[in-house]
């Protein structure tokens, strides 16, 4: 109800009336309704008739009703700018229905339906804005132009924002767990390389426990006549692959030479194998010495 006003019992009746009248209208992409809280102030919506220069466009409107309605007519205000000749830029309609021409007779649904067709056909002989008016009379093409980026600009719904990419949270890797996963690696490729006992990259240095054999070397210009005397010092032989036929404690070296641990005092001797020593069985008891000559 407008502020300092009482409104009568008849102008109350008649707005409920045009409230029921509009609930059987079909009143399409239109929309038109009281407030929630004051019957004498109204919300509208019209959309731009299609083939206009307004097409795709919806346009608010605010109602105000007279504490008299419907004698006075009512005060119908644009909230959506729009580029048109009989229409300002605070939103003031010039339309002779809500001018000299209102009627009793006439409801708030007839004045949205006049409001459409002024869309589709502006009156240049009444403007309300000039400018607009000459143009429209002297530039079509320009004033159309102008109407339709003014619609798609002011009055066409914003596309709603696109959706938010999907986040996946991001692994961190500590240089320790790299490290891990590293070795872990290097250690699947061993055991995979370990399990072909016949291959030459798994043979490795061996000792087998038990009593060893010793083989002792007195000092002698020929190396070439070896005695076996019997003395066991602990010596040892390293041989390069796993070659059967030394079971008792033999093991020779990447160079295939022989170790020899004299017992105490004697000084260790390196000399080189010869073939029938290589392939020769030593026995438990079995040493082989030389003396110097």
């Amino acid at each position: 109800m407008p502020p300092g006003t009482a409104a009568s019992p008849m102008t109350t009746k008649r707005i409920h009336r045009e409230v029921a009248d509009l609930r059987k209208e079909d009143l399409g992409a239109m929309t038109l309704a009281p407030s929630d809280d004051n019957l004498f102030l109204w919300k509208g919506q019209i959309p731009g008739p299609s083939g206009s220069v307004y097409e795709g466009g919806m346009f608010d409107l605010d109602v105000t009703l007279a504490s008299d309605y419907p004698f006075t007519a009512p005060r119908v205000t644009f909230k959506t700018r729009i580029y048109h000749m009989n229409i300002s830029e605070r939103g003031d309609i010039c339309i002779d229905i809500l001018k000299h021409n209102w009627s009793p007779a006439l409801s708030l649904f007839k004045v949205l339906l006049s409001l459409s067709s002024l869309l589709t056909d502006p009156n240049p002989r009444d403007p309300l804005v000039g400018a607009i008016a000459n143009q429209y009379t002297s530039n079509r093409q320009m004033h159309d132009s102008t109407a339709r980026q003014w619609t798609k600009l002011y009055a066409m719904p914003k596309p709603p924002p696109p959706p938010p990419a999907a986040s996946y949270p991001k692994t961190t890797t500590t240089p320790a767990a790299s490290t891990r996963a590293r070795g872990k690696a290097a250690s699947s490729s061993a055991n995979s390389t370990n399990t072909n006992p016949s291959s030459s990259s798994s043979t490795s240095r061996f000792a087998l426990s038990g009593t060893q054999d010793t083989i002792t070397i007195e000092d002698s210009d020929n190396e070439d006549e070896p005695q076996s005397t019997g003395t066991k010092a602990g010596a040892k032989r390293k041989r390069r692959s796993g070659t059967s036929g030394h079971t008792n404690g033999e093991s020779l070296d990447d160079d295939g030479e022989i170790e020899f641990a004299e017992e105490g005092r004697r000084r260790k001797r390196p000399t080189r194998a010869t073939p029938a020593e290589r392939g020769r069985h030593v026995h438990d008891s079995d040493v082989i010495v030389i003396d110097d000559d």
